[in-house]
């Protein structure tokens, strides 16, 4: 067990802004691997991956003075949102046309198929599988609770590029999730 869970987690931001490298360690050992799956929402190269979850080591422990303790569990959720904004300066530096604009409207929600029988790991494969700009506002939209206003904005894309795109997204992992139960059930 960590030494920082907890009620310790307040001492731990303290040990971070003093620049313990103690503390930089068990801070990577506690949230690296939930960290790297936030990046992983976005970025589906290894290599690219690796290159931006240094990128949020470093942001995080230079800006861990701007941090503001909220209590149990705030740590994790401002790490997270760096990562992921992280994630999306990178994705925004490689140019690539990565956003589909589109003038048809699409409505706002697909409907979402149960997940009961689906393990999370397959999930999150297929999730990895989407185009780049799907996956981003997917991930955006749906774990960083970001509006579509919201998104437009922070990728520099129209309203309904965002709203298309989670559209579009919804369908791809739907057919994914169908396929697989179908191959679940012919397997049996």
């Amino acid at each position: 067990m960590s030494f920082f869970t907890g009620d310790r987690e307040k001492q731990l931001v303290k040990l971070l802004r003093s620049g313990d490298h103690a503390a930089m360690k068990e801070f990577y050992s506690l949230y690296g691997g939930f960290l790297t799956a936030v990046c992983n929402r976005y970025i589906a190269n290894d290599e690219d991956m690796k290159d931006v979850m240094q990128d949020v080591m470093i942001c995080i422990f230079t800006h861990i003075k701007d941090f503001e303790y909220r209590g149990k569990g705030s740590l994790k959720a401002w790490a997270s949102r760096v990562t992921a904004n992280e994630s999306l300066h990178f994705l925004r530096a490689q140019k690539k046309d990565r956003f589909t604009e589109l003038s048809q409207d699409f409505p706002e929600e697909a409907d979402d198929p149960p997940l009961d029988d689906v393990p999370p790991e397959v999930i999150q494969e297929f999730i990895t599988e989407l185009p780049p700009g799907y996956r981003t506002v997917f991930n955006l939209y749906v774990f960083q609770d970001y509006s579509h206003e919201e998104i437009a904005q922070k990728l520099g894309i129209k309203r309904d590029s965002s709203a298309s795109q989670l559209h579009r997204a919804k369908n791809i992992l739907a057919k994914k999730i169908n396929e697989y139960r179908k191959n679940k059930i012919q397997s049996r």
